[in-house]
């Protein structure tokens, strides 16, 4: 918020001045003072907009990838998750003071000086702007009115109120204010607890009534050791939760209040990512900083976006086929519902770019949104849930051919050799069979372009083992195509 300073109010040129217009006959209007009313100027508070470890930019990691092989992947450059140490709400902003004015009344009238110093302000300006006000609210009385009331306190103040439209006060159903009232007590914060000392704090939703609550990996990771999990409603209620499961590669995790007898779980009604459209409105809901409860908006700025990102800890990366907003999502947001216009669950926000050198959002640092957020699509997010929830584990679909995933704008490379020397292309796995080869550069997955690994990697993710795809691919300056059925891994590795 800006403070806003007033100037000097300019006394008017001496000479002869009009005639005060005649008192109108209807009392609702009341007659022109002989004094100037008090400028007032009430300074409006800041809006914040919701705490958790996002993630950082869509940077290729490391060397060998986990996606299309299978196991122990190198997460290279990657970006790191957001911190998850929560920041500190700046201070409130100063006011306005006002000037000092001229004699002259608005119509002409010189006011009475006063027999000592005066602690009133010039009113000058504001007694001349009641006058306009008063004319246009006669001009436009078919579209609203102002109402002047004259206080009989004996403080020579005259206020002027502007009241709104009542019709307007229930707020319409799609609104941002009605999805944000249906959704925030479905949100709660979640605050991580490991027995090392490393904590985090994060957002989740209600995914059902038997007390799951979806969020992001990286969000638990801190605490899915024996370590401590509370999650707070939005009326400010607390429970303890336990990891039922979670998916280091997809970055999504399922956790479970304890004893929650008494919470109202009224899940979030999902909604359907593979229908988003480019240019579709959209609502994020989360703690950014930990800020809980805090609703922004945007729209959704992009589909299927690569984004490849690791936790800073040396783990495998996680990779994503992402929708990109431009609400702004922070540090602390992570595992929060990004919604549609009707309030469905199209993804869980997971990670942005950071501005400067595009390391993310480490431990020391806490840069903010740019408008650059990312969110796992919640048809993928429901897929790993129903697993987690089913056998504690994710099931990841795979071609088992380990790829580079250094950056690159060709395409996919099939490694040389797999993890520890192993071979690149597992004999009889799904990519022996459709006949690919190390130095083989995929470009396209069915009529996906494939720039780098983590493209290849994410897109495949996108998948269910067992589906077919086509792969066209690079040898020796020949492009050839080949169909793949999907394998498939248990787990995390």
């Amino acid at each position: 918020m800006s403070t806003e300073n007033e100037g000097s109010a300019v006394p008017p040129a001496p000479g002869p001045h009009p005639a005060p217009p005649a008192p109108h006959p209807n009392p609702a209007v009341p007659p022109a003072p002989d004094y100037e009313p008090t400028a007032g100027r009430p300074t409006a508070p800041d809006a914040p907009i919701g705490p958790s470890d996002a993630a950082g930019p869509p940077v290729s990691p490391g060397a060998s990838g986990p996606g299309a092989s299978g196991p122990g992947a190198d997460a290279g450059q990657s970006s790191t998750w957001w911190s998850a140490d929560g920041g500190q709400q700046p201070g409130g902003p100063g006011e306005g003071q006002g000037g000092q004015g001229g004699p002259g009344g608005p119509w002409g009238t010189a006011p009475v000086p006063p027999s000592g110093p005066s602690e009133r302000k010039p009113r000058g300006l504001v007694a001349a702007m009641l006058a306009a006000v008063l004319v246009a609210g006669a001009i436009g009385g078919g579209i609203g009115f102002w109402a002047a009331d004259r206080e009989s306190d004996g403080s020579d103040t005259t206020t002027v109120s502007a009241y709104g439209n009542p019709k307007t006060e229930s707020r319409a159903p799609g609104s941002v204010s009605s999805i944000a009232n249906k959704t925030l007590p479905s949100v709660v914060t979640i605050e991580a607890q490991g027995n090392n000392g490393e904590s985090g704090t994060g957002t989740g939703f209600v995914y059902d009534k038997q007390g799951h609550i979806l969020t992001n990996n990286h969000v638990v990771a801190s605490a899915a050791d024996n370590g401590k999990l509370t999650a707070t409603f939005s009326n400010g209620k607390r429970y303890t939760a336990e990891v039922v499961g979670r998916a280091q590669g997809y970055d999504v995790a399922v956790v479970k209040l304890k004893n929650a007898a008494g919470a109202k779980l009224d899940p979030l009604p999902l909604g359907n990512s593979d229908r988003v459209a480019v240019g579709d409105a959209t609502v994020a809901i989360g703690a950014p900083f930990g800020l809980s409860g805090t609703v922004t908006t945007g729209i959704v700025s992009a589909k299927k976006r690569p984004v490849a990102s690791s936790d800073g800890g040396g783990g495998n990366a996680s990779y994503m086929s992402a929708l990109q907003t431009d609400a702004s999502i922070n540090p602390g947001n992570s595992g929060g519902p990004l919604l549609n216009a009707d309030g469905g669950v199209i993804g869980i926000n997971s990670a942005i770019q950071s501005a400067g050198n595009g390391s993310g959002l480490g431990e020391s640092q806490q840069s903010g949104s740019i408008g650059l957020g990312f969110a796992i699509p919640i048809n993928q997010a429901k897929n790993v849930a129903e697993q987690l929830i089913k056998t504690g584990q994710p099931i990841y679909p795979v071609i088992e051919a380990t790829v580079s995933t250094k950056d690159s704008a060709n395409g996919a490379t099939i490694a040389s050799n797999g993890t520890g020397g192993s071979p690149a292309v597992v004999p009889g796995g799904p990519a022996d069979k459709a006949g690919l080869k190390s130095g083989d550069v995929i470009t396209k997955l069915d009529d996906m372009a494939i720039d780098s690994g983590p493209t290849l990697i994410s897109e495949i993710w996108t998948h269910q083992p067992g589906d077919k795809v086509t792969l066209t691919y690079k040898r020796g300056g020949k492009v050839s195509k080949a169909d793949v059925t999907l394998g498939k891994r248990k787990g995390d590795s």
